[in-house]
């Protein structure tokens, strides 16, 4: 960490004297109160205006390092007059170390110097690496092999000019968790839950971010192109050398990634609508939309992964061509065959190109193979042989902030076993896998925070469920990719016991599968294990085993599944869970859920069906 530039007794002094002595060019104390009170410095000092929780009214920072004054954190006006103190004086270290404060305080207090930052060597190289041509917001989608990516992520990216087909020269700015390098997803959402983390900014080459997120993942990127202007620009660079090495609390919900790149554009235009609201759940897709709610996308693009590509690429091509280029991607010697050669020429260029992007692909990470090597070259001069027309560019798909919003609350009436019932539903975040696909990546569900209350005629009102999290991928195998499918599952739920009754037990659940897919059909299986522990039931804890299997449809116009699931558990006893769903959207944040199931166990069995109105909202 940096060292402090002023010490605390010696800030309070200096800023004493100075609200005393009239000092030509100086505001007077009442001046100095109203400047710390204006958006540029609030926005300088990451004030909390009340848009999370925690410590409204002081600043987001939680690093020594970053204030002048012992009162920094707490107060925007004791910050403001220690840095005046600390930034006045020509060839101030401070001002090396604060260029966006004392460009703040040289205009409010009419500061004029030629040069003031020129002793500063370190910033001026720095300043000279950092594009300053314009700034984009990058989305890197869903992941379905990562549960803490599944939210998905944003960064910003620094470009020297509008043009966005010269990015590799771009900067990377990025806010994330300060994680041990040891830990795991779970553990990684855990601890980021509770704060567990620091927080800070960096900056990288664009370059990394684009083979991290499209080549290694195989995240979809969208790209939002913001219109700040080239005086917001060097507020915001001039901010980000503020930032280096600085602590933030990081939190999964709303102090992350995305909320502290929402400050940081607030830094370069401060008037904007960024955080006004209270944001109890700030997810990238709410970045997204807030930055473009205020005006400031001026531009958006698509960037498919490049397994998308290949999917892309295999759709185009009839099942006798896709085996061929799975045969050819094997081994390039199959362009001999009569198979290969007696078809058209363009059929062989899409089909060798297939190939070589699906063997790309397949050993994208890891040392260089000297034969996957070899094999390339030989299909890329299969290619080179066979014109063609160029290959279509993928279609992008809904953007994601096009999607449904990220909470829910529902109402719904519904009967089991001969009694009425009426349930209510409140949801955090964020989408199944029946809610409204558009600008969500099929086969992904991540919710956060999902309680259902029932009220019946004999029991009264009762929790239902209570989910504190539920996280599927259903990640499509096909002859190119062969990745695993997963699900996690944890929370609180009415469980079947003796004599038809049910109480509210405790559990979590989860395991390994694959899925396919079939037009818009998603079937799947799973390996199940499941802890639970059942108030009143003895013994307390039961562990089961089993599989579940099941098929989703998704489409735009309607979303619906059947499943079953079969498990025995260690105390000599067997559950089935059967169930079928269907989501009917009747406008982007509105749907018509109804959903029947079936459970029994031993002898007993208990049925049920209920009909919900959902309604998303942010």
């Amino acid at each position: 960490m940096m060292p402090r530039l002023l010490g605390a007794g010696c800030a309070a002094v200096v800023a004493g004297l100075l609200a005393l002595v009239p000092v030509p060019g100086l505001a007077t104390a009442p001046d100095l109160a109203a400047l710390a009170a204006t958006p540029r410095w609030q926005s300088l000092m990451h004030v909390n205006p009340g848009a999370t929780l925690r410590g409204i009214g002081s600043s987001y920072v939680d690093d020594a390092d970053f204030f002048l004054s012992d009162q920094g954190k707490r107060s925007a006006v004791a910050e403001l007059r220690a840095s005046v103190a600390a930034l006045r004086a020509p060839g101030s270290a401070a001002r090396c170390r604060f260029p966006a404060r004392y460009r703040f305080l040289a205009e409010a207090l009419g500061w004029q110097e030629a040069a003031p930052l020129a002793h500063c060597e370190d910033y001026l190289q720095w300043r000279e690496q950092m594009p300053t041509g314009q700034l984009v917001l990058v989305f890197p989608a869903a992941y379905l092999n990562s549960p803490s990516s599944m939210f998905g992520h944003t960064l910003l990216r620094l470009d020297a000019k509008p043009n966005p087909d010269s990015v590799w020269l771009s900067k990377a700015i990025n806010f994330g968790a300060q994680a041990g390098a040891a830990d795991n997803s779970f553990f990684y959402i855990w601890r980021g839950l509770a704060g567990g983390y620091p927080g800070q900014f960096s900056v990288t080459a664009y370059a990394e971010k684009i083979r991290d997120y499209a080549f290694v993942e195989n995240r979809d990127m969208w790209e939002y192109a913001l219109n700040l202007d080239a005086d917001e620009m060097d507020w915001v660079v001039r901010h980000l050398w503020e930032l280096r090495g600085i602590n933030f609390d990081y939190y999964f919900f709303d102090e992350n990634c995305s909320y502290r790149l929402l400050e940081l554009v607030k830094v370069g235009r401060p008037t904007a609508p960024l955080s006004q609201e209270l944001r109890f759940a700030e997810l990238p897709v709410n970045t997204v939309r807030a930055l473009d709610d205020a005006g400031l996308v001026a531009d958006r693009r698509y960037r498919p992964s490049k397994a998308r590509e290949v999917a892309a690429r295999a759709a185009r091509l009839d099942p006798a061509a896709r085996a061929l280029a799975v045969a050819l991607r094997d081994d390039p010697s199959v362009a001999a065959t009569p198979a290969f050669e007696n078809r058209p020429s363009e059929q062989r260029r899409r089909i060798a190109e297939l190939a070589y992007r699906a063997l790309r692909l397949e050993h994208r990470e890891g040392a260089r193979n000297p034969d996957v090597a070899a094999d390339s070259l030989a299909l890329l001069r299969i290619v080179q042989r066979n014109a063609a027309p160029p290959s279509a560019p993928v279609s992008a798909p809904p953007a994601p902030e096009s999607g449904h919003d990220t909470q829910m609350a529902s109402m719904g009436a519904g009967r089991q076993d001969g009694r009425d019932f009426l349930s209510l539903g409140y949801r955090l975040t964020y989408h199944d896998l029946f809610d409204p696909l558009p600008g969500f990546l099929p086969g992904a569900a991540i919710e956060g925070l999902n309680i259902n209350l029932r009220f019946d005629e004999v029991d009264g009102a009762s929790l239902e469920t209570l989910d504190l999290i539920n996280i599927r991928s259903l990640a499509p195998r096909d002859a190119f990719t062969q990745p695993i499918s997963w699900f996690v599952h944890t929370g609180l739920e009415q469980a079947p016991v003796a004599d038809s009754e049910r109480a509210l037990g405790g559990f979590i659940q989860g395991g390994p599968g694959a899925s396919w897919r079939v037009g818009d059909l998603l079937p799947y299986v799973f390996g199940v294990a499941r802890l639970e522990s059942v108030s009143g039931v003895d013994p307390a804890m039961a562990l089961g085993a089993g599989a579940e299997a099941g098929i989703v449809y998704q489409a735009n116009v309607v979303q619906w599944g059947v499943h079953a699931r079969w498990l025995k558990f260690t105390p000599h006893f067997s559950r089935l869970r059967t169930g079928a769903v269907v989501n009917v959207p009747v406008s982007r944040d509105n749907a018509l859920r109804g959903e029947c199931g079936r459970e029994t166990w031993d002898s007993d069995a208990v049925n049920s069906c209920s009909v919900s109105f959902r309604h998303f909202f942010d």
